[in-house]
């Protein structure tokens, strides 16, 4: 009953955030994702290691066709779980200093957003996870499209058109693996024993709709635009948890369903996720907006990460779940780093920003700790989930590795780069009396720094979270 209170719970927030009135919204969302995340603590102070899934719920749904809603936790679930109850209410605190029109509605779009993760990250029903997938694409595009920038009509056009493009070679995958197994229990389907060139042909449908919410290289082009036009909490959103939906998809529903699909294929995908980072990387030193140096920071960084997933080893798999908790706090912070300066000073646009480091130690201090997350350096949240990719890819192909590797010095250049061109030089005359940070953002920044260190210095926790199911995973692959 837990897995569905953490499903059901932000949906009724929702509901009683669009019956609020004013601004009193906010700190009704707020504790509401309070008590969520509390919940998750919860689930994960009670939770047992190893492989079994637990908090399981398992109820008929629609019985004649084998579907039933089936929810549950293993440890790779769990820590995206704790992820996304995690990063909810920071995003929401971070919003304390804007007012939005309509904020009922703006609030429980990411309430129910929130909902829907919960489902993708705990669903062991295709047809359930296929609903939670769609229904996490719904509130992102309201909420891009309704208070998004100036061209969020087109852009939210074209990353709906992106995803559901994704979504039909899933379902179509989804679809066939139903029929074959006669129910959409996902334990029936890792059952199933099917030939190499089916296999082949469902890697495909299901991987092009996993890569194109990573995103992987060719399937990004909807990223960039995407992340600079929405609004910052939708960005946060996107960039902190929803990409992570695409990796968890290719680690609970690729690698165990179709592995002499990934056999065949995986090399590819690994090449691909390669070219990204380094794509990426090149691409992020080139701009000149900061939230489109972080988009393609971002795309970066999943890269490395689907890389280490598709090596099927023991370090990239690990690796990958101990950087998607790193990269979702560093992301969700830096991005917050640029709405508060965007607040003081209404311009993205690093060639009008400079000398805000004179008056503002305390920012100064909270950006270059997430920064340094960001890249890698030992110590910080960064470190510990690259060295283990690198690690993994390294033992897949040492050739591989030394360009993925590059990852970690691109993005030192491109983050300094943004950082000093934000925080250094001389003031203008928009940025000559920016102030230092308000209680509100001390409060959302404070903590986020804190699993810098946290992440960086005592993963452990982390780890052993995830290593029963990530042994018992690799275990259906090389079956």
């Amino acid at each position: 009953m837990l897995t569905i209170f953490l499903i059901v719970f932000p949906l009724i927030a929702a509901g009683f955030a669009l019956l609020a009135k004013g601004e009193s919204v906010k700190r009704i969302a707020f504790l509401f994702a309070l008590v969520e995340f509390a919940a998750a603590l919860y689930a994960i102070f009670q939770f047992t290691p190893g492989p079994a899934p637990q908090f399981v719920a398992n109820y008929p749904w629609i019985a004649s066709l084998g579907i039933s809603f089936h929810v549950s936790m293993d440890g790779i679930s769990a820590l995206l779980v704790l992820l996304t109850t995690l990063l909810v209410p920071f995003i929401i605190l971070s919003t304390f200093g804007n007012s939005y029109k309509n904020p009922s509605a703006f609030y429980g779009l990411i309430l129910v957003m929130q909902s829907a993760l919960v489902g993708v990250f705990t669903a062991r029903d295709a047809f359930l996870f296929y609903l939670f997938w769609e229904a996490a694409l719904i509130p992102v595009y309201f909420l891009a499209g309704i208070w998004g920038g100036e061209r969020r009509i087109q852009i939210t056009f074209k990353f709906f058109v992106y995803t559901i493009f994704g979504s039909l070679f899933m379902l179509l995958g989804l679809a066939y693996l139903y029929n074959q197994a006669g129910t959409a229990d996902l334990d029936a389907i890792y059952a199933l024993n099917l030939p190499a060139a089916t296999q082949s042909w469902l890697f495909w449908a299901l991987f092009i709709a996993f890569a194109i919410k990573m995103p992987v290289f060719p399937f990004h082009t909807w990223q960039p635009d995407t992340y600079s036009e929405s609004p910052t909490p939708a960005t946060m959103l996107l960039s902190g948890i929803m990409l992570k939906m695409g990796i968890y998809g290719v680690i609970r529903w690729l690698l165990p369903v179709v592995p002499l699909g990934v056999a065949q294929w995986g090399t590819t995908a690994i090449i691909l996720s390669v070219i990204g980072i380094v794509y990426g990387s090149v691409i992020a030193i080139r701009q000149r907006n900061v939230k489109r140096v972080l988009a393609y920071s971002s795309f970066a960084h999943v890269g490395l990460m689907s890389a280490g997933v598709f090596t099927l080893s023991p370090e990239g798999l690990q690796g990958a779940m101990v950087q998607m908790l790193a990269h979702g706090v560093n992301i969700v912070g830096l991005f917050f780093i640029m709405e508060i300066i965007y607040r003081r000073v209404p311009t993205r646009e690093l060639n009008q920003l400079g000398g805000i480091t004179q008056n503002t130690p305390n920012l100064t201090v909270y950006f270059m700790v997430l920064l340094l997350g960001s890249v890698a350096l030992p110590l910080t949240s960064g470190f510990v989930g690259e060295f283990l990719l690198l690690a993994g890819v390294f033992r897949f192909n040492p050739w591989y590795a030394a360009i993925a590797g590059l990852t970690i010095i691109l993005s030192a250049v491109y983050m300094l780069r943004l950082f000093q061109g934000v925080m250094f030089g001389q003031p203008n005359e928009q940025t000559a009396l920016f102030s230092d940070l308000t209680l509100a953002e001390k409060a959302t920044l404070i903590p986020l720094v804190v699993m810098v260190f946290w992440i960086g210095m005592y993963p452990a926790p982390f780890l052993k979270l995830t290593e029963p199911s990530v042994t018992e995973l690799l275990r259906l692959v090389v079956r």
